[in-house]
């Protein structure tokens, strides 16, 4: 009893240096005295005690919860042990046992439980040290409790009463082995292994936060995609997780967003795939996660993804490889098939698809590369991707045809347009009849002449060949070339045995060739005043000249040239070069044009020298104020005058007036020089001066005189 005096000031000596958790709570059934000494000692390493007086009669586990508020709970397990005296345990002294000490086995507790004391019963009693432990995978603990136990009358191995530890944690799930022992010399030992229960609990649903688990709602828009996580604590961090779910498990970490509740988190449209999944848990030590993907059947999704993904095809020696790479798993199949022209059909090969992995280049064993060889992506029945050898600048070969051979040579037969024709029936372009060319591609075939695209030890039993066809169609075309020259021939001696018909063809054909308009090649400047009636008149006279072939520039008027130089300047250069050219310069007399040229009569009272003809500009004075006529002068058309004046004073130039006689009833006197001509009257007249001296021409005129004049006469009567 001494020694055992000395443990236990030795273990409640070292409990003050021990490590342990005022979460902890003991208790004792009624009739025992239990204490705390250490809830965290080294198990294994205390000496035994002097005897033995205190046995473990039963050890029991049961789950429990350890709270710091009431949805902060860990999960644990309460550990009760049922206490019996030793055998040759003596009794010092009668004591009647109170009710309830000792309990039955059904009990659960030995009675009703009483708080753990410190303090040292007065009456005889036992003691004993009540070591506990519990180990998981990761980690240990121990726990020591001084037990006192009052003697009596009692029977040998009768139970004292339990003794119930509040708890052993451990994550949720997880194997828990605990073990009960007394420091005694025997070393009685009682184990038990239990699991600590998961969120399946009831109770740890709603307040073990590993166990709150965060509902996520998915609002998807036309540009962005709204996440809300819904059901998560108030005040708690959450972390969500965006990534790529693939089958082969290389999705990486993803994005991983750490946010607090309330919050919503956008993620824009052009990021949405269908193997995107969504994973949201608490900041917690091992927590429940919750994981949605929903856009796994989103058709603007599946759009997306096929639009990033990329087909590439290789060759590496003879061996025909493909590699598809896209964000996500596809579930399609790669078809090779023999595409001769590049934007006509795309003809399967039989019995090569192959599933697509997405794990790296894909051969197509014993298929041999060929220009006219594609490989499609096929999923959900169409055609998503295509890719073909022509497209890493190889010729292709547009000539070529595919043939399959089953069995033999003999089975040779045509593929094109969905179907396999035999060589019998087969007519290529430009080939002639059906069957035509069957002997000589079976003839290629045998000799070597076909390239073999695949073997004939594949598994479907066919064999492919890709012939030339451009050495028959060469041929052809050599024959229908003949046949169009012979036919040439032909019909030029056919003309010449009818040599008069051919003469009067060739004279009407240069006759037809030559026929132009009377005035053709003549170039005329027709200057006007600027008013409504005369630029009618002007517009009319200019469409009419046209059409008989006459070249007319307007002034006013010019366009861009005006634009450029300004309304003067411009017409001074047209001037010029009408006289460098020998071209016709016309002065329409409208009632403003006649009030001009008289100022020019008022104002100019000496007529220039020659050496100022010669260089176009006149001198210019003031008129008289009482000169000035009652129709307000053209200042363009007076500017025209300045140029023409001196010109026509030495006789030089080709200038013709034409006054419109309904308007203007005499040529003033300042251009009396120049031959003047009363339109529409004198519409003869006025074409033939146009036209110049050539009789030829003023014949042809005469067709075009009561046409011109009639539609200067709509003109100037609107």
């Amino acid at each position: 009893m001494h020694a055992l005096g000395q443990l236990l000031l030795v273990l409640v000596a070292g409990s003050a240096g021990g490590r342990g958790d005022p979460r902890d709570t003991l208790a004792c059934s009624q009739g025992l005295t239990c204490r705390l000494l250490d809830t965290d000692v080294l198990c294994g390493t205390e000496p035994p005690g002097p005897r033995q007086e205190l046995a473990l009669a039963r050890l029991r586990l049961e789950p429990a919860l350890r709270c710091t508020e009431p949805t902060a709970c860990a999960p644990c397990l309460e550990a009760r042990v049922r206490l019996a005296l030793a055998p040759g345990t003596a009794t010092e002294s009668p004591l009647s046992v109170q009710p309830g000490t000792a309990g039955t086995e059904d009990s659960g507790d030995g009675g009703q439980r009483s708080p753990a004391t410190g303090a040292t019963p007065s009456q005889p009693n036992v003691t004993g040290l009540l070591l506990l432990s519990g180990h998981t995978f990761a980690s240990s603990r121990c726990v020591a409790v001084e037990v006192w136990a009052p003697l009596g009358p009692i029977l040998r191995r009768r139970t004292v009463g339990w003794v119930i530890f509040r708890c052993f944690e451990a994550p949720l799930g997880s194997e828990l082995h605990i073990s009960a022992y007394m420091n005694s010399r025997g070393r009685q030992r009682l184990s038990q292994q239990q699991r600590v229960p998961d969120c399946s609990w009831p109770a740890a649903q709603d307040a073990v936060p590993q166990c709150q688990v965060p509902r996520l709602r998915v609002s998807p828009g036309q540009k962005e995609v709204v996440v809300e996580v819904e059901g998560a604590a108030v005040g708690h961090s959450y972390t969500l997780r965006l990534y790529h779910n693939h089958s082969h498990g290389t999705s990486g970490p993803g994005r991983v967003v750490t946010m607090s509740s309330p919050m919503n988190y956008v993620l824009p449209a052009d990021e949405v795939l269908p193997c995107l999944c969504l994973q949201v848990w608490l900041e917690t030590q091992d927590p429940l996660r919750a994981t949605l993907c929903p856009f796994s059947h989103d058709a603007e999704a599946w759009e997306r993804l096929w639009a990033r993904s990329r087909l590439v095809l290789h060759i590496e020696g003879q061996v025909l490889t493909c590699s598809l790479s896209a964000p996500c798993d596809l579930l399609a199949e790669l078809v090779p098939c023999w595409q001769p022209v590049p934007s006509g059909p795309c003809q399967p090969l039989p019995g090569l698809q192959q599933p697509a992995e997405g794990k790296g280049p894909q051969e197509f064993g014993g298929l041999w590369p060929h220009p006219n060889l594609c490989v499609q992506v096929w999923s959900g029945g169409q055609v998503r991707l295509t890719q073909c050898l022509r497209d890493r600048a190889l010729p292709g070969r547009p000539d070529d045809l595919l043939l399959l051979e089953c069995g033999g040579n003999a089975s040779l037969c045509a593929v094109e347009r969905g179907a396999c024709t035999p060589l019998a029936s087969f007519t290529s372009r430009g080939a002639g009849h059906p069957g035509l060319l069957e002997q000589d591609l079976q003839r290629d075939v045998a000799g070597g002449q076909c390239q073999q695209l695949w073997h004939p030890s594949n598994r479907t039993g066919v064999t492919l060949w890709a012939c030339p066809l451009h050495k028959y169609l060469r041929t052809h075309w050599a024959l229908v070339w003949m046949g169009v020259l012979l036919g040439a021939a032909c019909l030029l001696l056919l003309l010449l045995m009818k040599k008069e018909d051919m003469k009067a063809w060739l004279k009407s054909l240069r006759a037809g060739y030559g026929s132009s308009g009377p005035l053709q090649g003549r170039r005329a400047l027709l200057v006007h005043a600027v008013e409504p009636v005369a630029e009618r008149a002007a517009c009319a006279l200019m469409a009419a000249l046209h059409s008989l072939g006459l070249t007319v520039v307007a002034a006013p008027g010019g366009g861009s040239g005006v634009a450029a130089l300004g309304p003067l300047p411009w017409l001074h250069a047209q001037h010029h070069r009408a006289l460098r050219d020998s071209d016709t310069i016309i002065l329409l007399l409208s009632p403003a044009a006649v009030a001009a040229a008289q100022q020019w009569d008022t104002g100019a009272g000496v007529v220039p020298e020659s050496r100022a003809a010669e260089s176009s500009l006149g001198p210019r004075h003031s008129p008289d104020p009482g000169d000035v006529p009652a129709v307000a002068p053209c200042e363009v058309f007076a500017a025209a005058l300045s140029c023409a004046m001196p010109v026509l004073a030495v006789a030089q130039g080709h200038y013709v007036v034409a006054r419109l006689e309904a308007l203007v009833p005499a040529v003033p006197p300042a251009l009396r020089a120049a031959p003047a001509f009363a339109l529409p009257a004198d519409m003869e007249r006025f074409l033939q001066a146009l036209a110049g001296p050539s009789r030829h021409r003023g014949r042809c005129l005469e067709p075009h005189v009561v046409a011109v004049a009639e539609a200067l006469q709509r003109a100037v009567g609107e």
